[in-house]
C-alpha cells in the first residue's frame, strides 16, 4: 500500500465534500468521486473503486447507513468506510458500525485528523476509539437499540485470544497487548488476526462492539474504567 489511498466523499453538503476534498489533496490523497446521497455514493463506487469512503448520516433519497450496508455487502472488494457525523453521538452510528463501517468522525475535525483516519483505516486498522465504541454500546446496546451484527460464537476462540480480545475492547493498541502480555508485537497481530478470522469481523471495531455484546466486557467493567483513567493520565501528563 504504497500508493496514497483513492477516496470517495458522500456528503450532501457541497461545502463540506469542498473541503474536504481540498485538505485530502493537500496530502496528496486523491478524492476519485464526490455523491450528494446515498444512491450515487453506492454507484460511484462500483464506478471508481475507491479504497476509502467518507459517508455523511443523513443524505436525501437514501441514507448513509442504507447505503454503507449496500457498499459493504457488494463483493469482496470493499472499500473502508468512515461514517461521517455532526453528532458524537448520532443514532445511526452504532449501527453502520455493526454494518462493517470501520469508524467514524465528527465533521469539524481537524485537516491532520481528517488524513490521518484515511490513511489508517486504508491500511485496515479501524479508526473508532474503543472508549467511544463503549459510549455507543451503553447507549444503544443496553437498551435492545437496532444492532445489526449477528450473534458471535466466542466458543471458537483459545484462552489466549479471549485475553487478547478482552484487552482489545479496553482500548489496547498491539504494542500497549505485546507489552501487557509479554509477547512480540508480531504475535499479538497473529493473535488479531486470527480473532478477527473466526468471528467472521472486519476489523477492530467490530471486535470491540461483539466483545461487549457477547458480554465478554460489560460497561461499567472496573477494569475497562481503570485502563481509561490510566490512558487519560498518560494523556494529561504529557508535555505541552
Amino acid at each position: 500500500m504504497t500508493e496514497p489511498p483513492r477516496v470517495l466523499i458522500a456528503d450532501d453538503q457541497t461545502l463540506v465534500r469542498t473541503g474536504f476534498r481540498l485538505i485530502l489533496g493537500a496530502d496528496g490523497i486523491e478524492v476519485v468521486a464526490e455523491a450528494v446521497n446515498g444512491a450515487e455514493a453506492v454507484d460511484a463506487v462500483r464506478r471508481t473503486r475507491p479504497d476509502v469512503v467518507l459517508m455523511d448520516v443523513r443524505m436525501p433519497e437514501m441514507d448513509g447507513l442504507e447505503a454503507t450496508r449496500r457498499i459493504l455487502a457488494d463483493g469482496s472488494d470493499r472499500p473502508r468506510v468512515i461514517i461521517l457525523t455532526t453528532f458524537d453521538l448520532d443514532r445511526y452510528v452504532y449501527a453502520a458500525l455493526s454494518a462493517g463501517a470501520s469508524g467514524f468522525l465528527l465533521k469539524d475535525v481537524t485537516p491532520e485528523q481528517l488524513t490521518a483516519a484515511v490513511r489508517t483505516v486504508r491500511t485496515g486498522d479501524a479508526l473508532l476509539a474503543p472508549a467511544i465504541t463503549r459510549r455507543l454500546v451503553q447507549r444503544f446496546t443496553r437498551r435492545g437499540g437496532d444492532s445489526a451484527a449477528p450473534h458471535r460464537d466466542l466458543a471458537a476462540l483459545t484462552p489466549r485470544e479471549l485475553e487478547v480480545l478482552g484487552l482489545l475492547a479496553r482500548g489496547l493498541s498491539n504494542a500497549e497487548l505485546a507489552a501487557r502480555l509479554h509477547l512480540a508485537e508480531t504475535t499479538v497481530k497473529t493473535h488479531v488476526a486470527r480473532i478477527l478470522a473466526k468471528l467472521g469481523l472486519r476489523d477492530r471495531v467490530q471486535a470491540v462492539i461483539v466483545a461487549y455484546e457477547t458480554g465478554l466486557i460489560s460497561v461499567g467493567d472496573r477494569a475497562v474504567e481503570q485502563d481509561e483513567d490510566e490512558a487519560g493520565a498518560d494523556v494529561r501528563n504529557r508535555p505541552g
